[in-house]
């Protein structure tokens, strides 16, 4: 399950945007603070005392990597991973920068997957706005129907295929730690990001916070 749950995710984040064809973006960034919330609190309750436990001196500086990397992708995608898509114009073929950081991003993320069932749950939930804002964003923009279903069917895959290449490559489960410590890394810029970002006129509405908070209550009780 904890292959699908991420590829569901954003299929039904795609197929929601043709649908509903969502005007208000205000609901989606609530979901985007609620799954801000959940992943940095899954990442610090779950993930960080684990990579810790191994005694590995260099955890701290595969983290700040994880951030670092996260930065330079953000270079590219414009912000994406965390719902930053900007722009009117007209597409006439698949943003290629755009499309291989969010990829590699999505891959990076799956690699933990396996053994954390609660962070399959975080970044569907993550996902599935991110699927409803990019779909969103490329209809509007007049981007090939065939193109928009390429671009996310392939990004929908990307995350279980990092977690079946982190179970079934030799070579990669050999340093398990490390990636997840870089994994990490990613989780707390994007979490963070999503986050601490100000709402319109740089103020937390309560209906943000009350998100936040719940996100962190599921991670705890999970």
């Amino acid at each position: 399950m904890n292959y699908l749950l991420p590829l569901i995710a954003v299929i039904l984040g795609y197929i929601l945007a043709l649908v509903i064809q969502p005007k208000k973006k205000s609901n989606l960034k609530l979901l985007l603070a609620f799954s801000g919330s959940f992943l940095l609190s899954v990442t610090v309750i779950s993930l960080l005392p684990e990579v810790y436990e191994t005694k590995n001196t260099t955890i701290g500086l595969y983290i700040m990597l994880g951030i670092l990397f996260q930065i330079i992708l953000e270079f590219f995608s414009k912000g994406a991973e965390h719902g930053h898509v900007h722009g009117h114009q007209t597409i006439t073929h698949i943003p290629w920068l755009l499309f291989i950081s969010l990829c590699i991003h999505a891959l990076l993320e799956g690699f933990p997957v396996g053994n954390h069932h609660d962070l399959a749950i975080g970044i569907a939930i993550h996902h599935l706005p991110i699927a409803i804002i990019l779909t969103t964003f490329f209809v509007q923009a007049q981007l090939n129907k065939k193109a928009i279903f390429a671009f996310m069917i392939t990004f929908a895959m990307m995350t279980p295929l990092g977690t079946l290449a982190s179970n079934y490559i030799p070579g990669l489960q050999e340093y398990t730690t490390e990636i997840t410590a870089i994994v990490i890394g990613i989780l707390f810029h994007i979490s963070s990001t999503i986050i601490f970002e100000s709402s319109e006129g740089h103020k937390f509405n309560v209906a943000k916070v009350s998100m936040i908070i719940l996100g962190i209550l599921l991670a705890i009780l999970l």
